[in-house]
């Protein structure tokens, strides 16, 4: 074993460095081999050789021992071989650092270099008028500083000086482009007299295109950034002072002249004796494609990029050109009537050939045809023109005064439009006509059944429905969309009435009964003929309304509602302020007191002349049958009312009797005069001896007047044991009450009574 130890300490001084934890590893195991061969020996040898125990266990001190000295040599190697390494890291860390240092320093210069070299070529450029080296050496500077402000380590001072250097520069060179685009186009004043012009704009061999040195500004204003905000600025001008102008004062005209030494000249000329309200779009197309034509031959046929100018100016300015050409001209250009759509056939090739045009100079991209779309539904434009229209002028006749008014007769018919006679008509005319012997001896029906009787309406309305009947023929012939657009529109119409006159007449038509019964009229006129205007040109009509659809019957039930209900609150009002007169009357009692007496017959006459007024308000403005139903109406509620209250007194004196007679023969006798439903005097007696017809209460009035001056034996008689004129109106207690309150109690009244049962 001493030997072993030896070898392994006389070998240990000859390890290489990296070969030392390998081989420590080695002698460990080793070491661990010859400690489990000793045990293995004395274990055999115990109990026979002590002398051998005793060898082994100082063999086993000694192998500890090697162990102990193996590990603190295996420590010492380790310790040293880390120190070793700490100590090259450290030499590499520093070195590594020194060299990025170095790069850096060497990478500024590098860009300081550029700088000062792109600045010397920039100004010698610029000084040589070559603007587009200029520029693109500016570049390369403003490259150089920005890479210089990447580096954190770059000293705040240098940069800020190199910063200064580079916008003077740059400001001298856009100060220099400046100057060459105030010699390129130019627009002066205001549009009504507009000079454009156009400097430099040929070439040397005098073709219209534009010049090298033109090229060369706008290329270094390009690469300079500053070529879009000046394009925008000069599109604007250009939109508002001459391309907006042309499109919308049809007086002005553009002049294109070529002036030596000035150029290219754009001049616009307004012609004072033109009386157009709007110019058509051929002579649109014609001026604005002059100006573009020939800014693109002078200025702008340039590539700039991957881009034409042209290009550049016409994404800035199409926009709001094409806008303005169709609110301004297409829009005004569509036709008001559907005959004139074909023609408009015309307008549509001239706006293709425009857009076309546009493309070719490349103001104009090739997916976009915003004006040729708009032209080409025309079919849309013209319903939605107008439904437009037709609303406009049917809301200004809505609101229009109601007080001027037309007479309807009988006899009078709308103005229908001459419309051809469909296959299934002619069928149908046919077969009437091959029957016609079988229908001559059958009772047929009076010509007036289905006739407006005689009225008058207002003019307004009148109007209304030949606007409704024109929109209809525009409706014949048109497109299935165009028809369905003019249609409802006309359905919007009457809608439209029902909707806004109730509204907007509010108060007039509850002030006014003139009013009132003229509204009664309207609604009853229009709900006559939406009866049969669907029916007259649904055949006429495309696919769903020929099916069906085209009606307007639904809506009939709705205007008879409207004109019932505006006379019903105006009849109301009426009978409110009878009511009201009446009620001065007190009560009709004691009469025999002069105050009483006059406050009732002043209350009588205030009613008659109420009823006299509107008899003359609506006479000669309802249908006769109506007149007479409302004054009848509002004639047996005054009379009701006077019976009522002279049934409700307990105590009637010969006087006050007397009194109540004469009230109540003055309504007797005025009452059927406010019966005058027409104009001519003559013919109104007819009316007024009918008045029992309308007015309900009109005979028991007149049973009441005779019973107030009558005898006790003629009342008797007038009942002849409940079969006579008092009992068909009076009751038995109703009689009764009459006899107490005229006559005293005595015998004989005591007798009457028993024969009122």
């Amino acid at each position: 074993m001493a030997s072993f130890v030896t070898e392994v300490l006389a070998s240990s001084g000859k390890l290489e460095k990296e070969d030392l934890s390998s081989k420590i590893s080695k002698m460990s195991r080793k070491v661990e081999d010859t400690k489990e061969e000793v045990c293995d020996m004395i274990n055999k040898r115990y109990g026979d050789f002590l002398p051998s125990l005793q060898g082994s266990e100082e063999l086993m001190v000694q192998v500890d021992e090697v162990s102990k000295e193996m590990e603190a040599l295996k420590n010492c190697i380790e310790t040293e071989v880390q120190q070793n390494i700490h100590v090259a890291v450290a030499e590499y860390a520093k070195l590594k650092q020194q060299l990025e240092k170095n790069t850096i320093i060497m990478t500024m210069l590098g860009h300081l270099k550029q700088f000062h070299s792109a600045m010397e070529e920039s100004n010698k450029a610029l000084q040589d008028k070559k603007y587009v080296d200029a520029a693109n050496h500016l570049e390369r500077a403003r490259a150089s500083v920005d890479s210089l402000k990447g580096w954190k380590t770059s000293q705040l001072p240098l940069l800020s000086a190199l910063s200064s250097e580079l916008t003077v520069q740059r400001e001298n060179l856009i100060y220099h482009l400046g100057d060459e685009w105030k010699r390129l186009p130019a627009g002066l004043k205001s549009f009504l007299k507009v000079k454009l012009n156009l400097s430099q704009g040929c070439s040397k061999d005098g073709e219209a295109k534009p010049t090298a040195q033109l090229c060369c500004v706008l290329q270094a204003l390009a690469i300079q950034g500053d070529l879009q905000h000046k394009i925008k600025l000069f599109s604007q001008v250009l939109l508002k002072n001459m391309l907006k102008p042309l499109v919308m004062y049809p007086s002005l005209l553009v002049r294109v002249a070529e002036q030596q030494g000035e150029g290219t000249i754009f001049t616009l000329q307004c012609l004072e004796e033109s009386n157009k309200e709007r110019s058509t779009p051929s002579q649109v197309y014609s001026k604005l494609l002059l100006v573009l034509r020939t800014l693109h031959s002078h200025l702008l046929d340039v590539s700039i990029g991957d881009k034409r100018l042209s290009a550049i100016l016409g994404e800035l300015i199409w926009e709001e050109m094409s806008k303005c050409i169709i609110h301004e001209c297409l829009l005004y250009s569509i036709p008001t009537n559907s005959s004139q759509l074909e023609k408009y056939n015309t307008v549509i090739q001239e706006t293709e050939e425009f857009e076309k045009s546009l493309k070719e100079m490349e103001f104009l991209q090739g997916d976009s045809t915003d004006l040729l779309k708009y032209a080409r539904d025309v079919n849309c434009h013209f319903a939605s023109k107008k439904c437009k229209d037709v609303i406009v002028a049917a809301r200004k006749l809505m609101t229009s005064k109601m007080h001027n008014t037309v007479k309807i007769t009988p006899d009078y018919k709308l103005r229908l439009p001459k419309l051809p006679v469909p296959t299934s008509e002619l069928k149908v005319k046919h077969n009437t006509i091959k029957n016609e012997t079988t229908l001559e001896n059958k009772k047929q029906l009076s010509p007036w059944s289905m006739c407006l009787p005689a009225c008058r309406i207002s003019e307004s309305v009148q109007q209304l429905m030949e606007l409704a009947l024109n929109t209809l023929s525009e409706a014949v012939g048109s497109s299935t969309q165009c028809a369905l657009q003019l249609f409802f529109t006309v359905r919007n119409i009457f809608q439209l009435f029902y909707d806004v006159v109730p509204t907007y007449h509010k108060e007039n038509l509850l002030k006014f009964p003139h009013l009132a019964a003229i509204q009664h009229n309207n609604c009853m006129y229009l709900a006559h003929h939406l009866l049969t205007l669907g029916h007259h040109f649904r055949a006429h009509l495309p696919q769903p309304l020929s099916e069906g659809v085209a009606t307007f019957v639904d809506m009939v039930p709705g205007f008879r509602k409207l004109g019932a209900q505006c006379f019903l609150a105006q009849m109301n009002v009426q009978r409110a302020e009878l009511l009201e007169r009446l009620s001065t009357a007190h009560n009709f009692c004691n009469l025999d007191d002069e105050d009483n007496y006059i406050a009732a017959s002043k209350a009588v006459r205030q009613v008659i002349h109420q009823l006299k007024q509107l008899g003359t308000v609506w006479q000669d403005v309802l249908p006769v049958s109506i007149y007479c139903k409302a004054m009848g109406n509002l004639l047996n509620t005054a009379i009701t009312e006077v019976i009522s209250k002279i049934m409700m007194l307990e105590d009637i004196s010969s006087e006050d009797g007397e009194h109540l007679h004469t009230l109540c023969q003055t309504i007797i006798e005025e009452g059927p005069l406010v019966f005058i439903p027409l104009a001519e005097e003559n013919k109104n007696k007819k009316y007024q001896e009918e008045v029992p017809l309308y007015v309900k209460k009109w005979s028991t009035f007149k049973e009441l007047v005779i019973v107030l001056r009558a005898s006790l034996q003629e009342i008797v008689d007038r009942w002849a044991d409940g079969k006579g004129p008092l009992a068909l109106e009076f009751s038995s207690s109703e009689g009764k009450n009459l006899i107490r309150a005229l006559f005293q109690n005595t015998e004989r009244r005591a007798v009457a009574l028993t024969k009122i049962k």
